[in-house]
């Protein structure tokens, strides 16, 4: 449905400037559009390469099952129905991992492997289980500490302080997962309550 509202938009601007004989400005803005993406994303592959590279780092020396063991009472609070050592905690725990430091990019790998585990305990395939609801939430309204990728957007769009949006990010993300969790448990009290 996005793809056809795109489409149409599209259109109607070829159109609206085909009959105000103007059509060499969607020629223009056509080409400085994809000139500028293509710029942006080359500034965002070394940004990304380098936060990656950290992240390897971090998990080779140890830092991420540090993280995991430090999460891990929080992780047995939000997932109780997850076995105690079952690779969806360690996947769930990198995709927080990578969206806590601002890496969406990074984040998504761990987060498809995370629902790929969990289905794996499902009994009901076809029915989403109350610990996929929770890690969605928890994936969409994730607390960012460093926000990597925006930061380096507005670097690359030469931004005179790039790093301005850390502490309005915080609060926003910090409310944003605290309001994911909430609405999780409330809504399974809601959903436990009818079917029982």
């Amino acid at each position: 449905m996005v793809n056809i509202i795109w489409l149409l938009m599209l259109l109607a601007g070829i159109i609206v400037a085909g009959f105000n004989g103007h059509i060499e400005v969607v020629t223009k803005a056509s080409l400085e559009a994809a000139q500028t993406a293509v710029n942006l994303a080359f500034e965002l592959i070394g940004l990304m390469a380098m936060w990656l590279g950290l992240l390897k780092i971090a998990e080779e020396a140890g830092l991420v099952a540090l993280l995991a063991r430090l999460l891990r009472p929080f992780t047995r609070y939000l997932f109780p129905e997850i076995p105690r050592d079952h690779p969806a905690i360690g996947s769930i725990i990198m995709n927080l991992s990578a969206n806590i430091l601002g890496l969406g990019n990074a984040a998504t790998p761990f987060g498809l492997k995370a629902m790929q585990e969990l289905q794996t305990l499902n009994p009901r395939p076809g029915e989403a289980t109350p610990a996929m609801c929770t890690f969605l939430g928890l994936n969409t309204g994730c607390l960012t500490l460093i926000p990597a990728t925006i930061i380096g957007i507005r670097a690359a769009a030469s931004s005179t302080d790039p790093t301005i949006i850390v502490g309005p990010t915080i609060l926003a993300t910090g409310f944003s997962m605290i309001t994911a969790v909430v609405g999780d448990r409330l809504l399974r009290r809601f959903y436990n309550g009818r079917r029982g």
